[in-house]
């Protein structure tokens, strides 16, 4: 099993940055994609970014030029630095690996952290 925790969430003011942190174990962490997903309440949980092995990036439209996703390997660990926030960014974000592609559905990822909260005022 792959365990796996996000940290770095809070609150930022519209405009603002923050840098959220994917620390995984108990898998082989250079072979795995990791996505990031978020949810905000009353809605479901959507695509942010993913990461795949070979480390290339993917990105929902929505975040496309303020987000950018990285990976450290020797840290196991999956960044995303979140730029330009707006309040409709507001949500928990979630990381999620899957093996070796990233890909941008929820049902394709088989391990979660427990969520890390995002809030952007306005």
């Amino acid at each position: 099993q792959v365990q796996l925790v996000e940290s770095g969430g809070g609150l930022v003011q519209a405009g603002g940055s923050l840098r959220l942190s994917c620390v995984a174990s108990g898998g082989t962490f250079s072979s795995l994609a990791i996505g990031w997903f978020r949810q905000a309440p009353e809605k479901e949980r959507e695509f942010v970014a993913a990461i795949s092995y070979a480390r290339v990036g993917t990105y929902a439209d929505s975040v496309k030029g303020r987000f950018a996703i990285s990976r450290d390997n020797a840290k196991n660990t999956v960044y995303l630095q979140m730029n330009s926030l707006k309040p409709e960014d507001t949500a928990v974000y979630y990381c999620a690996s899957r093996w070796y592609i990233a890909t941008m559905a929820v049902d394709e990822y088989d391990y979660w952290g427990q969520g890390t909260q995002v809030t952007v005022s306005s």
